[in-house]
């Protein structure tokens, strides 16, 4: 069966859904993140079959968030490093952790917290605004058609009415 691909799609969740596409691919960018290195290292830390995980290795290599090293020559075997695009994905990790320790945690607690180096103390992630620093929150945020939203959707009504375009002075999206 053919996967539905939302790479072109208007939509950075859906390009970002369409790349991570399955559980394990999050789950073996958090091992690397725990500094996992090597296939089998991954192989024995997620009990993933190692066709299930070359394959998400492989996707994360072409899309650029983890690099392919040898590091050793006889035979030939591979250490898989994150690029900037991998790391950056950590506060996405670091968001589904905290969603799920405050919905999914056992009454015993979180099953892993993360320090931050810098003060020394337990943290979580929040999400804030880049401007003011305010937390962020449904409710309290409007979508609105980026810069590379394509103009030629503008106009059906569906996506008038998601972006609220009738009821807005400005509607035009705004460049950097």
């Amino acid at each position: 069966m053919r996967r539905t691909t939302f790479a072109n799609w208007p939509c950075s969740v859906a390009r970002s859904m369409d790349l991570l596409g399955d559980r394990w691919t999050p789950l073996v960018l958090r091992e690397a993140f725990y500094g996992i290195r090597r296939f089998d290292d991954f192989q024995q830390e997620l009990g993933i079959a190692r066709n299930t995980l070359a394959e998400r290795l492989r996707r994360l290599v072409d899309a650029g968030l983890m690099e392919r090293h040898v590091y050793e020559t006889q035979p030939v075997r591979h250490e898989y490093l994150l690029t900037e695009s991998g790391r950056d994905f950590y506060p996405v990790i670091l968001a589904i952790t905290a969603w799920g320790d405050r919905w999914l945690a056992e009454e015993a607690g979180e099953p892993v917290t993360t320090r931050h180096d810098a003060c020394g103390h337990d943290t979580r992630a929040e999400v804030v605004c880049s401007h003011c620093k305010e937390p962020l929150s449904w409710g309290g945020v409007t979508p609105r058609p980026g810069p590379g939203y394509p103009p030629r959707l503008l106009g059906r009504p569906d996506v008038r009415r998601r972006f609220k375009l009738d009821t807005e002075e400005d509607p035009a999206p705004t460049g950097p």
